[in-house]
């Protein structure tokens, strides 16, 4: 039978494969060249049409190659190493740097589009999630004890991670409350500025009052106003600053002075 990971990876080759020969006749393509590989006529625009269908012959090979190897499935492992007993896989902790990744990719196609500096975000976003992911991975196979695992890995990325964690919240919010306060109005700005003072007090005096609250909330509402913030700077930005009006100095008395002086 096929394998979870042939599954996978063949449907995200026909995907590819699909998407390229949609995009060669949306692009100029004709006859069949796009079903053909250009042997039967051309296929649009070729960038496009080649990267999208070397994506996903190279997802296809993949797939081939897990369904070969079963998954790594231990009971394959074990009839090819020849032994009788099955191989212990160690237990990978759940992560969510996934997510984050996936986060700072999408922050990096809204910067071509809008700004540097949301690119050069998403960019650091994305180094970080592979520096924290490649730890991970190394933590869960250090020892067969997740609790070992865990506490090797806190010991050799915590030193590191809290004070560079601190600064990027304090950098991105500061930036992105910024960009929200110059964006609104006079009023508007005052109003921002108390909203997220208040939100940010009860939050803190909410978890200060509740020792045992659940670990879920905790993550979920800190990470509800980080989004909300970095969402408005982002906005902010777009909509760029408001006008500034500078105060004028007016000398009409001083000049009728010098003039009534004068004659």
């Amino acid at each position: 039978m096929f394998t979870t990971g042939f599954k996978f990876f063949f449907g995200i080759g026909m995907a590819l494969a699909t998407g390229a020969v949609f995009y060669g006749y949306t692009t100029g393509g004709n006859h069949m060249g796009p079903l053909s590989m250009g042997w039967k006529g051309g296929i649009g625009e070729h960038l496009g049409y080649s990267l999208l269908l070397g994506l996903g012959v190279t997802a296809m090979t993949v797939a081939l190659f897990l369904v070969f190897f079963r998954d790594a499935d231990p009971a394959a492992q074990a009839h090819y190493m020849g032994v009788e007993q099955i191989p212990t896989n160690n237990l990978v902790t759940a992560s969510f740097w996934p997510v984050v990744g996936a986060f700072g990719v999408g922050a990096m196609a809204i910067g071509l589009v809008l700004h540097t500096a949301v690119f050069v975000t998403g960019l650091i976003i994305c180094g970080v999630v592979a520096i924290e992911w490649l730890m991970d991975g190394w933590a869960d196979r250090a020892t067969g004890d997740p609790e070992a695992n865990r506490a090797l890995r806190n010991r050799v990325m915590a030193p590191i991670e809290i004070p560079a964690l601190g600064a990027a919240i304090v950098a991105v919010g500061v930036l992105a409350t910024s960009r929200i306060l110059l964006a609104t109005s006079k009023l508007g700005s005052v109003v921002v500025a108390g909203v997220v003072s208040v939100l940010i007090l009860g939050i803190a005096v909410l978890f200060a009052r509740k020792t045992q609250i659940n670990k879920n909330i905790l993550a979920g509402s800190v990470l509800l106003l980080a989004v909300a913030v970095l969402v408005g700077g982002i906005v902010a930005t777009v909509t760029g600053e408001r006008d500034f009006h500078p105060h004028e100095v007016h000398h009409d008395d001083e000049n009728g002075a010098d003039t009534g002086e004068g004659h």
